[in-house]
């Protein structure tokens, strides 16, 4: 899977269980920040990924990603998401806590964890965030 479809897997991981806006992301994995945007109204998810120039969104539990061409699939349970990215052909897992994201993709076999950024302050969601934002 892509580094910016996990960022935007994130992000909608966010909004979609916390119903707070996402006004950009930090990976720790990667050690920079993502300029994703994205909230949820009822259950629709709108976005942009500002580094790719790319709007997503959609009615859950299926995103479109314009700028691959794809969709992917979210599961809500709780804090947590299980999904499948069609571009990629990789299912992942998510979860939120306090303001941060992990995320598991499972072609990486790895987790990835994003801290996500306020869009109404400069700083990150995320208590134990030392990130300004």
């Amino acid at each position: 899977m892509d580094s910016h479809t996990r960022a935007l897997i994130a992000a909608v991981t966010f909004v979609a269980i916390t119903g707070k806006k996402a006004g950009g992301l930090h990976d720790h994995t990667a050690r920079r920040d993502w300029r994703i945007a994205a909230e949820r109204k009822d259950d629709r998810i709108q976005g942009f990924d500002g580094d790719r120039a790319a709007k997503f969104g959609g009615t859950l539990p299926e995103i479109y990603d314009e700028g691959d061409k794809s969709f992917i699939s979210f599961e809500i349970e709780g804090a947590k998401v299980q999904g499948y990215d069609r571009g990629s052909q990789c299912a992942f897992s998510a979860n939120v806590s306090d303001g941060l994201v992990q995320v598991y993709d499972s072609s990486a076999g790895a987790w990835f964890a994003y801290d996500v950024q306020d869009p109404d302050s400069a700083q990150s969601y995320h208590r134990g965030s030392r990130q300004g934002g």
